[in-house]
């Protein structure tokens, strides 16, 4: 049984193939320009060595597999994602996630809220019944006997939601359209937090929840969907955990553990959580997050062909065969 299993979530900052308008302001990419682009992807995963890598900001899912084919590591991996929906009012990205362990059963691309969250934002639009991007939940076999939920998301940006009419130099209206986007995040993590409560309830299947959360980890959009804060709770049991936090090995500072660089400040958005089974202090723990790294070099350095995001690995050890 392999022993240590490794997870990344890899921001690829708007992957698209050359000549496609993914953005009303921003220009195609030229092949050149697709080129450089997927040729630094795929040396940054093969960098990284990860197991199971979850990606956002995918608008072609071709174009992520012309990234794996130019990789060493991950031409034979097994590949789930969905292409945005091309009738959506706006294209939005998707998520995907590519892993060299196997794959339990078919991926599913999550698009609607659970409906007791149909949440109506402020200043008027229409009600919030569906994900801003789909969340992916796939199954992947960690062992013979063991397997592990593995959910792949992106978080609604802190950009401001501006409706028809309202203008971004009124105060007014940049503070209404901030606020819509906080509660439309919020709502989402809500969403993923009972999807998950859903699934975990009542048996010991694992879970790694990892992606773009558009928020650092104390946030209280983070704290809805990690299941924390509740009094009088006897167990771990449907929480999840930062792997950054319980980590075995020392944690490096924030100033090196950072993903994301937004006017001059260095934060990490982008996270890997697990259940309590990869909690040494759970009693049902079958493993431990060994050590967390950031890849992170390039997000300074403003790169035209890289990212604008750090990437998150957790090395995750198990303690023998499982369940």
């Amino acid at each position: 049984m392999q022993q240590e299993i490794r997870f990344a979530t890899f921001n690829v900052c708007n992957l698209a193939p050359p000549g496609m308008k993914y953005y009303e302001r921003m220009e195609p990419y030229t092949r050149a320009e697709y080129d450089a682009k997927t040729t630094w992807l795929a040396q940054q995963l093969d960098r990284m060595d990860a197991d199971v890598i979850g990606f956002q900001e995918i608008f072609s899912q071709d174009a992520l597999k012309d990234v794996l084919a130019k990789t060493r590591l991950y031409r034979d991996a097994h590949h789930a994602g969905f292409d945005p929906d091309p009738t959506a009012d706006r294209l939005t990205p998707s998520v995907a996630l590519v892993s060299r362990l196997p794959l339990v059963g078919p991926s599913q691309a999550i698009s609607d809220l659970p409906p007791a969250l149909q949440t109506t934002l402020p200043g008027g639009g229409r009600p919030v019944v569906r994900f801003t991007r789909p969340v992916l939940h796939a199954r992947v076999r960690l062992a013979d006997r063991l397997m592990t939920h593995v959910f792949v998301l992106h978080l609604k940006s802190k950009r401001p939601d501006y409706l028809h009419g309202e203008h971004e130099d009124d105060y007014r209206d940049h503070g209404i359209a901030t606020l819509r986007s906080l509660v439309r995040r919020g709502t989402e993590a809500l969403g993923v937090r009972l999807l998950l409560a859903d699934m975990l309830h009542g048996n010991r299947v694992p879970a790694v929840v990892m992606g773009d959360f558009n928020d650092v980890i104390t946030a209280t959009t983070t704290e809805l969907l990690m299941g924390g804060g509740q009094r009088k709770r006897e167990s771990y049991d449907e929480r999840l955990f930062d792997a950054y936090r319980i980590q075995r090995r020392a944690p490096r500072g924030r100033e090196v553990a950072f993903t994301d660089i937004h006017d001059g400040r260095y934060q990490t958005i982008d996270h890997i959580l697990v259940s309590e089974e990869f909690n040494p202090e759970s009693r049902f723990a079958i493993g431990e997050v060994d050590e967390v790294l950031y890849f992170n070099d390039h997000v300074a350095q403003d790169l035209p062909y890289a990212t604008d995001h750090g990437q998150v690995l957790a090395r995750l050890k198990l303690r023998g065969e499982s369940r």
